[in-house]
């Protein structure tokens, strides 16, 4: 028995006078609300109407049980406007802050197709973890190792100029004895400076005898995309970031490093539900179906 849509019934009837001023009050037809405070005595055992009156005149059992059947109807329309507003109630989500602004207006827009109200959080990896910890926020993107991450984005090196080649390998970046110029640099944008992401790359400049400063990380993306631009450096990044700075891209030779993500939500909460809505936005804001292989041409 739907106890509520019978105590409506029953306390609509009852303030009204009769049945069908009741049941329209209620937004129901007449035989629904005589069905449900039918179904209502049947339940108590006890009649809630007099059944000899032409007027819904309460029993002295009806007149004991109103006071408790209003309250219970009074609490499910709280429930229900609680409800609505905590549909309404906009989902703070941390995000990377390289995600770029068409990239993030559209997972918004697919978001709300999906009845999900966004409203993100543009952070470096470090400070959405904070957020999240600190519960500022309701879910966040978290840097992760990509194996088993729900998403990953294949990363290689940029320069600002092609050089022809299929695949940029780091022990040619050495700079041997007497080579001029300056030893070229790999600069790590925050977002990449985390140790799944750093310290393979710090290893394997090491292993190929690479000074240290030769792989260095920016203060921020800015910063690495304007040394990179003004002289023969590389950034470590997205194939997608490459094209949003007119960089071109290539795979690493030795390594293949990948940004991993994971939904944190708070409070120890399931972030699937949310994966299973968002997860296709998620992954085409991230780029993380962007492909990790190259066009042809010879190794550097």
């Amino acid at each position: 028995m739907d106890l509520v849509g019978a105590c409506r019934a029953f306390v609509s009837v009852s303030e009204y006078g009769g049945f069908t001023d009741g049941a329209a009050a209620a937004g129901m037809s007449q035989s629904v609300a005589s069905r449900r405070v039918a179904a209502l005595e049947e339940r108590f055992g006890e009649p809630l109407f007099e059944r000899t009156s032409r007027r819904a005149v309460l029993t002295p059992f009806g007149r004991d049980m109103l006071a408790a059947a209003r309250q219970l109807v009074q609490a499910a329309d709280v429930l229900l406007e609680e409800a609505e507003a905590v549909k309404d109630k906009p989902w703070r989500l941390a995000v990377p802050a390289i995600c770029s602004t068409p990239a993030l207006a559209r997972l918004v827009a697919e978001a709300r197709g999906h009845g999900v109200r966004l409203d993100l959080r543009t952070a470096g990896p470090a400070r959405r973890r904070e957020l999240v910890q600190a519960q500022q926020v309701r879910a966040a993107l978290l840097a992760v190792p990509a194996e088993g991450a729900p998403w990953s984005v294949p990363l290689g090196l940029a320069g600002a100029r092609d050089g022809g080649v299929r695949r940029i390998y780091v022990e040619t970046l050495r700079l041997g004895r007497g080579a001029p110029g300056p030893a070229r640099r790999v600069w790590i944008q925050p977002e990449d400076d985390v140790p799944h992401i750093r310290d393979p790359l710090t290893r394997l400049r090491d292993a190929v005898g690479l000074w240290p400063a030769q792989v260095l990380a920016a203060p921020d993306l800015t910063a690495a995309a304007a040394e990179v631009l003004c002289s023969d450096d590389l950034l470590l990044c997205s194939r997608a970031q490459a094209e949003e700075l007119a960089l071109a891209w290539h795979p690493i030779g030795e390594v293949t490093p990948r940004r991993g993500y994971a939904l944190t939500v708070v409070a120890d909460g399931n972030p699937l539900p949310m994966e299973a809505r968002l997860g296709g936005a998620i992954a085409r804001c991230l780029g993380a179906d962007d492909p990790a292989g190259a066009g042809g041409g010879k190794a550097a």
